[in-house]
């Protein structure tokens, strides 16, 4: 067994953090980012339409359908998915070379792309964030004020579905209370941190 110099960096792991929408993902993964340094959240391209405030290349990559397309076409991809209309991917350049450097790779992602991303890769890790209710997950969807009555009835019932996947899942963290689910989160990220060997 060699001994491992400076010079050489351990490599990095991927953290998968999914859930149905209006869990409060995006809330936890802020959270964690503050707290764990190394973490690195992938930028998924879209071909939604910004929401008030979102900024291109730091909340989500704004691409057209047609450059969708081509990035489909080409392989770029590590995982892609058509959510409520739109489509999402993770760009699998960026995260192989996250991972190289030695970074905790997070994706919030879908469970759609979650199921994809743990085919190809062996040693993610993939946590699922739930509301403390059903009632819950639809005021929170509703609260953000952003989408039709249609638009949230299909949320509502894609949520249904993604639920009955919890099972398929390392970890479950009930948003029910932010800080103590972010410090669930937190754990569960430097555990994987310190196991690398």
């Amino acid at each position: 067994m060699t001994e491992r110099t400076s010079a050489q960096r351990p490599r990095g792991r991927l953290l998968i953090i999914s859930g149905p929408s209006g869990a409060g993902k995006g809330t936890l993964v802020d959270r964690l980012v503050e707290r764990v340094p190394e973490a690195w959240v992938s930028v998924s391209a879209t071909t939604r339409p910004p929401r008030p405030g979102e900024v291109d290349g730091v909340d989500y990559r704004f691409v057209s359908p047609e450059e969708f397309d081509r990035l489909v076409k080409a392989g770029e991809f590590l995982e892609w998915a058509e959510v409520h209309g739109n489509r999402y991917g993770t760009l699998r350049s960026d995260v192989e070379k996250k991972i190289a450097e030695g970074r905790l790779v997070v994706l919030e992602i879908d469970p759609q792309g979650a199921q994809q991303v743990r085919r190809l890769v062996d040693d993610a890790v993939c946590v699922f964030v739930v509301a403390p209710s059903f009632e819950e997950l639809e005021r929170r969807i509703r609260k953000r004020g952003a989408e039709s009555d249609e638009e949230i009835a299909a949320r509502l019932k894609t949520a249904e579905r993604e639920l009955a996947l919890v099972g398929t899942y390392d970890y479950v963290v009930q948003n029910d209370d932010v800080a103590r689910a972010a410090d669930e989160l937190v754990g569960i990220a430097e555990s994987l941190l310190g196991r690398r060997s």
